[in-house]
């Protein structure tokens, strides 16, 4: 974070109270100011920011401006800071769509957009978090007249919060997230409400639910103070998103009508690869993976007892994911390891405490 040791935050909810605190852990001096003055004092009280009375004061000195106002208000934002902030300060943003907001720039030099790809079901600075950014994507969409000692010093910024920045154009970024987060987000709701809305003979599916429904609709009913907002300042690329998602099922209505198996095999091969291309991202070798599924009663301590079983015995668990089932049926624990060996070496450790086990490779050969 060379050059940039004072740090201001225009919006200290979640994400702007959490990359205060990245700021701090990293060595900055860091002031912050929120319209609203509640969420200010929490964010201060949690030690994240140096509260400022007005936005002209905040800015004052600053290297840099991060602004995490919602999506709605981010072009008014960045301008507001941007026509009070100093001729050698930086600004950049939080915001999950970039176009508005850079063109409310104004092709100004001193500002890069920003969006981490990261965030919690939750918000607030009660719950700001200086980890939050460990690791995540952060897109940057720099201009054509984005200098490149600009860009050097907010790529800096970025990488001193755990953070991975890929430069990318703001309407190229608005087209990527509305396929792989916006329309996810619009699935699920869509998937749920079908399923909410129905009955098949009596039955409420929602009672009949499995992993599959919830696996797909984990992120259905976000909050639509938030969502509304990127939903309609997205909606060209979400609209293009959805026609492709639509022509798609069109083919797969088409290929069930006329019974083509051939198709649909080739369907779900196309879907294999992908995933397992998705899936190299995260863990190299993704068909290294094998998954211990263990169906574990409701009552306290079972989950920390299954972990530190596993740990004392040094087996690396790669990711895990739990599916409750109801208090009397309790639920299932799907835990990925790397390696036919160590798979094996955890299903018989578990398979000894009384559990029993399932196992099958993450990907199939």
């Amino acid at each position: 974070m060379d050059g940039l040791r004072a740090i201001t935050v225009v919006g200290t909810g979640l994400i702007g109270a959490s990359a205060a605190l990245a700021a701090r852990k990293a060595g900055a001096t860091v002031r912050g100011w929120d319209p609203d003055p509640d969420v200010l004092q929490i964010a201060a009280d949690r030690g994240a920011v140096d509260p400022a009375a007005t936005l002209a004061e905040a800015v004052i000195g600053a290297d840099l401006v991060v602004v995490a106002a919602p999506v709605a208000e981010l072009p008014h934002a960045v301008r507001e800071v941007l026509d009070v902030a100093s001729a050698d300060c930086v600004v950049t943003d939080v915001g999950s769509t970039k176009t508005a907001v850079c063109a409310a720039a104004r092709g100004d030099a001193r500002f890069i957009g920003g969006h981490p790809i990261c965030g919690a079901e939750t918000r607030g600075p009660d719950r700001a978090n200086a980890e939050l950014f460990q690791g995540a994507t952060w897109f940057l969409t720099p201009t054509a007249g984005t200098g490149p000692e600009l860009l050097r010093a907010v790529h800096g910024f970025v990488t001193a919060l755990g953070a991975r920045p890929i430069a990318i154009d703001a309407g190229a970024h608005d087209r990527l997230v509305a396929v792989t987060s916006h329309l996810p987000h619009a699935l699920a709701n869509v998937l749920l409400n079908q399923a909410g809305a129905a009955r098949v003979d009596g039955h409420d599916p929602l009672q009949a639910a499995g992993g599959s429904l919830r696996d797909m609709t984990r992120i259905a009913g976000a909050n639509p103070r938030i969502w509304v907002d990127i939903f309609l300042d997205n909606r060209e690329a979400v609209v293009a998103a959805l026609a492709e998602h639509r022509r798609r099922i069109e083919q797969l209505e088409a290929a069930l009508t006329a019974e083509d198996g051939g198709q649909l095999a080739r369907w779900i091969a196309e879907a294999a690869a992908n995933r397992r291309r998705m899936l190299t991202t995260a863990y190299g070798d993704p068909g290294e993976l094998q998954r211990l599924r263990v169906h574990l009663p409701d009552r306290p301590g079972v989950l920390a007892g299954i972990f530190q079983a596993l740990g004392a015995e040094r087996i690396n668990v790669q990711d895990f994911e739990m599916e409750h089932l109801s208090t009397d049926r309790g639920g299932t624990l799907s835990v990925m390891v790397a390696g036919e060996e160590e798979a094996e070496r955890a299903s018989i450790l578990l398979e000894e405490q009384g559990y029993g086990v399932v196992r099958a490779p993450v990907i199939d050969a």
